[in-house]
């Protein structure tokens, strides 16, 4: 029996569910127990049933269909292919638990109307799962576009603040920046047709040359969206300014469509890279990389550090493209899949870690009322579901087994390990320099994530007001449940979804994962090589151990243990403000790499009576390049605005000329 619809109808109609559900919340838009317990479950449901659309229909053909909207010669056109089913599958399931966790967590004084805020957030969803379904330049710029305003207003909730409406304008500005650079690229792709379809596109006839400027078009345009280096600016101000769902849904799932954009453009519409490209994201994933994880180090404000932690994930993200890319160009087809598969698999991860991480401190501000580490500690015995399930998203973004982080950053460390096969001298000899950064990124990532759980939940409350703060409400924990759930199942079955992600790398590619003769409970990247994982089994050894040391520890030393105060080192007068702190966390990385910081020092001197130390960390790229470029923008507008003095015949006048001059120019 045939089903009543295909799979992607099905995702059409769920997707038009989200718009809709979002327009309901303006027939009630300022009341907010209608549009958060009754509006935002209802978007968790219908993202509950695309993550099983797609994923259910992960290996089937594609599918297209032709909609008669938009402009009389420009309709949109949709598919609906494996590449689209993974990010749609993504977007669906950490789209789900965020909403459950926004529908307890919204409340009156956001800044802007319940309603209008639901409208919002419903358009940002669907707008990204167009922006996943478009199969032509026109119908991906419009639903680009809309998901950049719809986050634009997002993150502007709380407009009447000056430094948020500042963030929302950078945002913006970098977004179109990005989007023009999109735009050109696909200019060039259709090869000088007037055939704006993605068909067309895979089958233009491009030079090297042209080939090459479209990818680096596509790089810095969706590399500008992600976060990439040098256009990181937008998203350490975005993401703290936003409200913490929009924040989780900005780093764990909108970010991921620039990864998909740039896969899409690379390996499906120019069809066959040369090897060469991929060591530009590669060398700029490593930095990005790196960078982010240094700064996210030195952050004292939660949001921020998780903001360039997500930086941090983005260069590994494009780290791994640009290895696949290479492999791929020199014919080394396994270490291409292997490191193609790193970077979907992570990018599914990330999704998730983030998206708790984030949830997690929206439900400390809103008991707490704070973003300062310094004024948090000892939460875990206040917000117990809070700290337990954050400590999930915490253990698996430090990439520890058995969850899944670890098994996406080991599978690009077996990548790394093997570039020294390619065959360039020169490449193979600088290639596994990256699997050192790499490992260096993710141990101070770990480092970050003890900084951040530490002083966030553990130790004693900094502040008095901490004895009031109160744990998560029940659809905020149901949120943060189903995200450490999907931690947890994606760490201890990869097997199964690097096998799903097969007919993923067999579009983009042509090959699949080699599994081997392995069991399913092992996983085997490259069999030929003897390397393996096997999570249960790690799993049941720690469970295992913890037992074991549990019961020794009751049966044998419990008669000798007495309970006796801390040594407080002679010193009787201990407080919480002795703790460890974010800035003593920090101060050793700031040294290490001082030369990634521009550091401003205010020290007192040995006569000052109420002495005060403080150091401010800035953004270097952000003193060298961007404060001079807006400076020369500024003189420049200031030159020209002369031309605007307000009379309509002045208006009527510049436009005239400007139309001869183009006429004379066509003509």
């Amino acid at each position: 029996m045939e089903p009543v619809l295909s799979p992607l109808d099905a995702c059409l109609v769920l997707l038009t569910g989200w718009i809709v559900v979002g327009a309901a919340g303006m027939l009630r838009r300022g009341n907010v127990v209608f549009v958060a317990r009754v509006l935002f479950p209802l978007g968790a449901l219908i993202g509950v049933g695309l993550a099983v659309v797609a994923g259910w229909s992960l290996a089937l053909p594609a599918e297209r269909v032709t909609l008669l909207i938009g402009l009389p010669d420009l309709p949109f056109h949709l598919r609906l292919d494996p590449l689209s089913r993974t990010f749609l599958a993504l977007l669906g399931a950490a789209s789900a638990g965020v909403s459950i966790f926004a529908g307890g967590y919204f409340r009156k004084g956001q800044g802007t109307a319940p309603g209008v805020l639901g409208l919002q957030y419903h358009l940002f969803l669907a707008s990204m799962g167009f922006v996943l379904l478009a199969d032509d330049a026109y119908a991906f710029m419009v639903a680009w576009e809309t998901m950049a305003v719809a986050s634009y207003f997002l993150v502007t909730s709380q407009h009447g603040l000056p430094e948020i409406r500042s963030a929302g304008f950078l945002y913006l500005l970098i977004a179109h920046v990005g989007a023009i650079a999109i735009l050109l690229s696909f200019g060039i792709l259709q090869g000088g047709t007037w055939q704006f379809t993605f068909d067309a596109m895979r089958a233009a006839e491009l030079s090297p040359t042209w080939a090459a400027a479209a990818f680096g078009l596509a790089l810095f345009g969706f590399g500008a969206k992600a976060g990439l280096l040098p256009t990181h600016v937008w998203l350490p101000e975005a993401h703290p300014a936003a409200p913490s769902p929009v924040s989780a849904l900005m780093s764990g799932v909108m970010l991921k469509t620039a990864v998909y954009g740039v896969l899409r453009v690379t390996f499906d519409l120019l069809g066959e890279p040369a090897w060469w490209w991929g060591l530009v994201p590669v060398v700029l994933g490593l930095a990005t990389a790196l960078f982010g994880v240094v700064f996210a180090a030195a952050q004292t404000d939660m949001k921020r550090l998780l903001a360039y932690s997500s930086i941090e994930n983005i260069g590994v993200l494009f780290t791994g493209i640009g290895l696949a890319i290479v492999f791929h160009g020199v014919g080394m087809q396994a270490l291409a899949t292997l490191a193609l598969v790193a970077v979907l698999y992570h990018a599914v991860n990330h999704a998730f870690m983030k998206s708790l991480l984030f949830l997690g401190t929206g439900a400390v501000l809103h008991a707490t009322g704070e973003r300062n580490l310094g004024r948090l500690g000892g939460l875990i015995h206040r917000m117990p579901w809070v700290a337990w399930l954050t400590l999930v998203g915490v253990l698996a973004i430090s990439g520890l087994p058995p969850l899944n982080g670890f098994v996406s950053e080991w599978l690009l460390l077996q990548a790394f390990l093997f570039s020294h096969e390619v065959p360039h001298p020169f490449v193979n000899m600088l290639l596994p320099l990256g699997a050192a950064i790499v490992a260096l990124a993710a141990a101070l990532a770990a480092y970050v994530m003890v900084k951040f759980f530490g002083v966030v939940f553990l130790g004693q409350p900094r502040e008095p007001g901490l004895a009031h703060a109160h744990d998560a409400g029940r659809l905020e924990r149901l949120g943060l449940v189903w995200l450490a759930l999907g931690c947890v199942l994606l760490g201890l079955f990869p097997a199964q979804v690097i096998d799903a992600l097969g007919a993923t790398t067999t579009q983009l590619i042509g090959s699949v994962p080699p599994q081997g003769a392995s069991p399913w409970w092992m996983l085997a990247p490259l069999p030929d090589r003897q390397v393996s994982y096997a999570p249960l089994v790690l799993l049941a050894v720690i469970a295992v151990v913890l037992a074991t040391t549990s019961v020794v520890v009751r049966r044998v030393y419990r008669r000798d243990v007495r309970r006796a105060p801390a040594w407080d080192c002679g010193f009787a007068r201990v407080d919480a403000r002795m703790q460890d702190t974010a800035e003593g966390f920090g101060q050793p990385i700031r040294h290490i790499f001082q030369g990634f910081f521009s550091m401003e020092r205010e020290l007192p001197s040995a006569f000052d009576r109420a002495p005060r130390y403080r150091v401010v960390v800035g953004d270097r790229i952000w003193r060298l390049v961007y404060e001079p470029l807006g400076g020369r923008v500024q003189r420049i507008a200031d030159s020209l605005a002369w031309l605007q003095q307000g009379r309509i015949s002045a208006y009527l006048t510049y436009s005239f000329v400007t139309l001869v001059t183009l006429l004379a120019v066509v003509l």
